[in-house]
């Protein structure tokens, strides 16, 4: 083995030990926690999370067909990750990760890909600490305003696990017009007031970025905020803005007789204009200097998105199905203009939201995610990663070990260097048979600490598409 091999190593087996020792981690956190406050008051935090968007559908990730002006500033006046990854290829097993901080398949509603329908008995425990329950106890006010997709009432909720107030939709997916989960008068619209149904008229990227907006205003001075806004869009249906009269024509909430691309750009281009409207309301209260801004998706882009120059979509463990968009954005500390290829997941930003808070995770439920703090500080240079996935359709596994990536489809083995092959295509498998046998090894070990995939976990295949013989009006698609 090359000194430089044994040296990477080294530094992933040190990363690995902090994550399995909860009082080094904690007191490691607590370190980091304090360097990120010294000087400055405790950062608000707006967290925002696209659906399904893919990785090259922002104008700085080479989108061309269509604007995204916000979006793309705010990468100017920050640092863009191009290695950003979500905890899973759909959306609210990425959920699971992020708000917990851990792999999603620590927990039995974690393994459904994604969490069934209104009927279900999975969600996100009530006990189990939350980005937002642990920011809430170090002083921040908390609101989700969009998607939860984390379980249903009346056992799960936002408000169960740690959000003071929550507007938006239970589950995965609603028409952005009649705000249902489905199609017909016996629908019932998927929109609440905390625990309570409302129902309001309007496209439903709007009504989101204007509550945000909203709840920005009427912050009280000196007093924290962490706003999770968490939009549909560009999630299906296929539906812009002025595009009412095609809600009426939809016969199927899962919409596969519709859309083109056309169409996408014009949610994608609402999506960046809701947030702009939301950045702006931060500058007129003069918050956006200390505030934190995250801009991610819960998972590769689907039909219509733009993933070159990699391969796959939702629901695949290529590229294209977990590499997301990744922005941050925080003037009082970080410098802008920056291009940074750190290795990042969604699960990474719960302990490093809570040391830019001067806060740490919970010892008894240690993070799976790193504190990449530092890193987006300048303090330290590009740390080495070692992350896993897993997915239930088509038996699909996928490690990423620096730029080598171990994945498995059904029976088929492959190899990748992703330094030279971003695409997947060079199948190093047979050149390398030592690699493959200890990536495979490193793996199924990892693997065997997490719960098992049993019979009964729902999931999708390919492409999207629920299996037949799970299927049922409220699968709630992520």
């Amino acid at each position: 083995m090359s000194t430089i091999n044994r040296k990477r190593r080294a530094v992933v087996g040190g990363l690995s030990t902090l994550a399995l020792a909860p009082s080094a981690a904690l007191a490691a956190a607590k370190g980091a926690g304090k360097g990120a406050a010294r000087g400055t008051a405790q950062p608000n935090i707006l967290f925002i999370l696209a659906d399904d968007l893919g990785w090259g559908d922002l104008g700085v990730y080479g989108q061309t067909e269509f604007r995204t002006p916000h979006l793309d500033k705010l990468a100017r006046q920050g640092l863009r990750l191009t290695q950003a990854y979500s905890n899973s290829a759909v959306c609210s097993a990425t959920r699971f990760g992020l708000i917990t901080g851990r792999y999603q398949y620590r927990l039995r509603g974690g393994l459904e890909e994604p969490i069934a329908g209104t009927a279900g008995n999975h969600g996100l425990p009530l006990e189990h600490p939350t980005l937002p329950s642990l920011l809430k106890k170090a002083g921040y006010n908390t609101a989700l305003v969009g998607k939860w997709h984390l379980g249903y009432l009346p056992t799960f909720g936002p408000l169960k696990s740690g959000y003071d107030s929550f507007f938006g939709n239970y589950g995965g997916a609603i028409d952005y017009f009649t705000h249902k989960p489905g199609v017909g008068p016996d629908v019932k619209e998927d929109l609440f007031e905390g625990e309570v149904p409302v129902s309001q008229v309007g496209y439903y990227t709007d009504l989101l970025g204007e509550r945000a907006a909203h709840y920005i205003g009427k912050q009280e001075p000196g007093k924290p905020f962490f706003l999770s806004l968490h939009y549909t869009a560009p999630h299906w249906p296929w539906e812009g803005p002025k595009d009412e009269e095609v809600a009426r024509q939809v016969g199927n909430i899962f919409h596969y007789d519709g859309g083109n691309l056309e169409t996408y750009g014009r949610m994608v281009e609402a999506l960046d204009a809701s947030i702009g409207r939301v950045l702006e309301a931060l500058e007129r209260r003069g918050l956006a200097e200390n505030t934190i801004v995250i801009f991610t998706s819960d998972n590769g882009g689907e039909r219509f998105s733009r993933t070159w120059p990699f391969t796959g979509q939702k629901t695949e463990l290529l590229e294209g199905g977990i590499r997301v968009p990744g922005l941050v954005r925080w003037p009082a500390r970080i410098k802008p203009g920056q291009v940074s290829p750190q290795v990042a997941i969604s699960m990474d930003w719960l302990p490093t939201l809570l040391a830019a808070a001067g806060s740490a995770p919970d010892p008894a439920y240690p993070p799976d995610g790193a504190n990449l703090l530092p890193v987006l500080l300048g303090e330290q240079g590009v740390q080495p990663r070692t992350l896993y996935w897993r997915y239930k359709a088509n038996a699909q596994r996928a490690l990423r070990d620096g730029d080598w990536k171990y994945l498995k489809i059904r029976s088929q083995e492959f190899l990748f260097n992703l330094a030279g092959d971003q695409r997947e295509r060079a199948n190093l498998a047979q050149r390398e048979p030592a690699r493959l046998a200890a990536l495979r090894a490193q793996w199924e070990q990892w693997d065997a600490g997490m719960l098992p995939i049993s019979a009964d976990v729902r999931t999708h295949g390919v492409g999207g598409r629920v299996q037949a013989d799970k299927y049922s009006p409220e699968s709630n698609d992520g």
